[in-house]
């Protein structure tokens, strides 16, 4: 097979599948080539003319001057205008052009002309918008969510510490049965408001996330969560997993969190496992639980919580994927990109 024929063989290719719009026309406008894309974006057809731009429509020439700036300019790398089609509408269009062919005997030319729609431009920039601000929202979330901690256990909890010291040592003056035991009420009252508080704490922000990193921290959090809930057997895989950035860490525990939950909620499952391991240069984790599952195809759009965990990992750049099937358990798949020297 020869160069030429396979240079041929893939400039064809190219032609046909690009996206953006290929035309080639002449000094008169006339169209002498398209592509598809071309075709499909403009309306335009092979052999008639290119109609001008609003730019061009409007514009101040000189004397002399060709009333298309394109072809006046004879190579331009990109031009932003509104072109009529044939559909009967304006498009908004980043156009390119470069002259071809040039006979200086004839004075015939010939021009290439791209044309990219900039509604597909102006909608990826919206979802690329889109998920800054929501990674931003996140951001602040978890903030307000760490400094509400912060308050609840430097804060709330310590007073109610010293309440309890105060208590004790009141306790320790007094001799009638009866108050004593009223006071016993009162402590074991006092003691269930420290727990909801600490409980409380450590949902909005575990402490041991920022201090000790997210295998201590999921690590604690699967042995507080078997102690209430005792008959899901919960199952931790851990492969050189140091500490993640900040965002990284608090993200993957809310998607642990979240699976943890809804594994007794949802799933009734009896069993759950949790690996996590770092390779080549990503983050892996799996969460997989045998209980009674799902139609993902349904409950996939639907769940609040899922959507939720999904948004998450990707707002991180990475990858999220649930499998189930009824009966036959829940899968959780997350790959996250690390940047060199993102894992200490």
């Amino acid at each position: 097979m020869s160069d030429q024929f396979i240079e041929n063989k893939y400039s064809h290719q190219v032609f046909q599948h690009i996206h953006d719009g290929i035309i080639v026309m002449n000094n008169e406008r006339s169209i002498v080539l398209m592509n598809p894309a071309a075709e499909a974006l403009t309306g335009w057809k092979q052999d008639g003319k290119v109609p001008y731009c609003s730019y061009c429509e409007n514009r101040n020439k000189a004397e002399g001057e060709n009333k298309c700036y394109l072809i006046q300019n004879d190579e331009v790398p990109y031009f932003l205008s509104e072109m009529p089609t044939y559909h009967g509408n304006q498009i908004k269009v980043e156009m390119s052009t470069a002259l071809m062919f040039n006979d200086e005997h004839s004075g015939e030319k010939e021009y290439l002309l791209v044309l990219r729609d900039q509604k597909l431009k102006e909608k990826e920039e919206e979802a690329r918008i889109a998920k800054l601000i929501l990674k931003q929202v996140i951001e602040a979330q978890e903030n307000e969510h760490k400094r509400l901690a912060q308050e609840l256990h430097d804060g709330i909890g310590q007073s109610l510490y010293t309440i309890s010291l105060a208590l004790q040592s009141i306790e320790s003056r007094v001799e009638d049965t009866k108050l004593l035991d009223y006071m016993n009420d009162v402590r074991a009252e006092l003691d269930h408001a420290m727990n909801d508080v600490k409980s409380y704490s450590q949902r909005l922000r575990p402490q041991s996330l920022d201090r000790l990193g997210l295998v201590a921290s999921v690590q604690s959090l699967a042995t507080s969560f078997h102690a209430v809930h005792p008959t899901l057997d919960i199952n931790l895989e851990i492969n050189q997993v140091d500490r993640l950035p900040s965002l990284v860490e608090i993200n993957v525990y809310r998607v642990i969190q979240e699976a943890l939950h809804n594994a007794i909620k949802y799933s009734l499952a009896s069993s759950l496992w949790i690996r996590m391991e770092v390779e080549y240069g990503y983050f892996l984790l799996s969460i997989e639980d045998n209980g009674v599952g799902f139609d993902a195809g349904k409950l996939a759009n639907e769940g609040l919580g899922l959507r939720h965990m999904k948004e998450r990992i990707e707002q991180l750049g990475g990858e999220f994927a649930l499998s189930s099937q009824v009966n036959k358990g829940t899968r959780i798949r997350v790959k996250i990109p690390l940047r060199d020297g993102e894992q200490q």
